[in-house]
C-alpha cells in the first residue's frame, strides 16, 4: 500500500488532466472532486477514477477545455448544458445556480445534461448543507446502452447502480449525508474489491448467467449488479432513473461521438432546499442533531461497536488521512504509474 498526501495526489490529477488537454479551471476543479472523495474514504469516486478520465479526454467523450451553460431557467429551476466536460465541473455548477435560486425562492430543482461521470453525489449535497439548505441529488440514465443491473425477479439487465444523495444541516455546521447506488454495491467498489484482494457482500452481483456470487471477477468477466434491499431497491432504483434521467430531459442531448456508451444519455436532477423554511434555521439544526444523537446513544447490536449516522465515517475518516495521508492500493498506483509514463509527466 501507498501513502500519499492529499497535496501530493491533488498535484497528480492537475499535471495528468492537463496533460491530457485539460484547462487548468477544469483539472483544478476535477482534482479538488477526486481528492476530496479519496480524504473521506470514498476511494471508489476518488482517484481511482483519473486513469479513466484521461482516456475520456483523448478519446474525445469528454471535452476537456469545455465550461457548462444554463440553457433555460426561471425563478426556481434551469436547465444546464455540460457541453460535454467533465461531470463534476457541470455538477458543481448545476448546485450553485440551485443554491442562488433557492437564495431568493426558497427552493429550486436544476437538471444537468451532456456531462460525464460526476463522482461521489455526497458532495453537491454537502455544498446545499453549507449554506442552510438540504440538497438531494438523482442520477440515471448510465445504463441505456451498457445496462448492469437487473430488476428485481429478472437475470438480464436493464439499468445500473442509479446513485442518490442527501444532505442535511445539523447543529454547529455538522451534516448528515447520505449518498448511496441503488444497488447494493457502487459500480466502481467492483474493481476496488478486486484491487484489495476482498470478496464482495453476499448477494450483491450475479454472474453473466445470473447466478449470485461475492467474487468481484464474476461480475468483471460480464456479470450485472443486483438492486440493494429486493424489491424495494429496485423500486427506488427505478424512481432515481425517472428522476435523473428522464425528467432532466437528458434523453434529447444525446450526440453520437460524445460522453460513450454510459454517459451519453446519462442525466442528474438537483434540488436545493431552504432547511429554515418553516421554522428558524436553529430549530431545524437543534431537532436534527437530536435525532441524529438519539440514533448514535443507542446500544450497539451483537457485532457492531457503535450507532453511527451517514456522514459520521467519512468525517472521521477525512480528518484521520488529512493527518495520515491517503492509502492507495498498489495495483492502483500502478496504474497511476503507467498513466503518468503515457502521459510523459513525472510522479513520484
Amino acid at each position: 500500500m501507498i501513502i500519499k498526501t492529499a497535496a501530493e495526489l491533488d498535484e497528480l490529477v492537475r499535471k495528468a488532466l492537463m496533460a491530457a488537454g485539460a484547462n487548468e479551471r477544469n483539472a483544478n476543479r476535477v482534482a479538488e472532486a477526486l481528492v476530496s472523495s479519496s480524504l473521506c474514504g470514498v476511494d471508489t469516486h476518488g482517484i481511482h477514477h483519473l486513469p479513466g478520465y484521461v482516456r475520456f479526454a483523448q478519446s474525445g467523450d469528454i471535452v476537456p477545455t469545455a465550461w457548462p451553460e444554463i440553457l433555460k431557467e426561471d425563478g426556481t429551476t434551469a436547465q444546464i448544458g455540460g457541453n460535454w466536460t467533465f461531470g463534476h465541473v457541470a455538477a458543481k455548477y448545476g448546485m450553485e445556480v440551485a443554491i442562488e435560486k433557492a437564495k431568493c425562492h426558497n427552493i429550486s430543482v436544476v437538471s444537468i445534461v451532456q456531462a460525464n461521470h460526476i463522482g461521489r453525489l455526497g458532495e453537491y449535497a454537502e455544498m446545499a448543507v453549507s449554506e442552510g439548505m438540504i440538497g438531494i441529488v438523482w442520477a440515471g440514465g448510465f445504463g441505456e446502452e451498457v445496462p448492469s443491473t437487473v430488476p428485481y425477479g429478472g437475470r438480464k439487465p436493464i439499468l445500473s447502480t442509479n446513485p442518490i444523495g442527501m444532505g442535511f444541516p445539523l447543529r454547529d455546521g455538522s451534516q448528515m449525508i447520505i449518498d448511496y447506488a441503488t444497488t447494493v454495491v457502487a459500480g466502481s467498489k467492483v474493481p476496488s474489491y478486486k484491487d484489495k484482494n476482498l470478496s464482495l457482500p453476499p448477494n450483491s452481483v450475479v454472474d453473466k448467467d445470473g447466478n449470485p456470487s461475492d467474487d468481484p471477477d464474476a461480475y468483471l468477466q460480464g456479470g450485472f449488479h443486483l438492486p440493494f434491499g429486493g424489491h424495494k431497491g429496485y423500486a427506488l432504483m427505478l424512481a432515481v432513473e425517472l428522476l435523473g434521467r428522464v425528467f432532466s430531459g437528458a434523453d434529447g442531448f444525446a450526440v453520437e461521438d460524445r460522453g460513450g456508451p454510459i454517459f451519453r444519455r446519462s442525466g442528474t436532477t438537483v434540488m436545493a432546499v431552504k432547511a429554515d423554511l418553516f421554522q428558524p434555521l436553529s430549530d431545524f439544526t437543534d431537532r436534527a442533531e437530536e435525532l441524529a444523537n438519539r440514533a448514535r446513544s443507542v446500544p450497539p447490536a451483537t457485532g457492531f461497536d457503535e450507532v453511527v449516522i451517514p456522514g459520521d465515517l467519512e468525517a472521521r475518516t477525512r480528518e484521520i488521512r488529512a493527518r495520515d495521508g491517503i492509502p492507495v492500493p498498489d495495483p492502483l498506483w500502478e496504474r497511476l504509474m503507467e498513466m503518468a509514463n503515457s502521459l510523459g509527466i513525472d510522479i513520484s
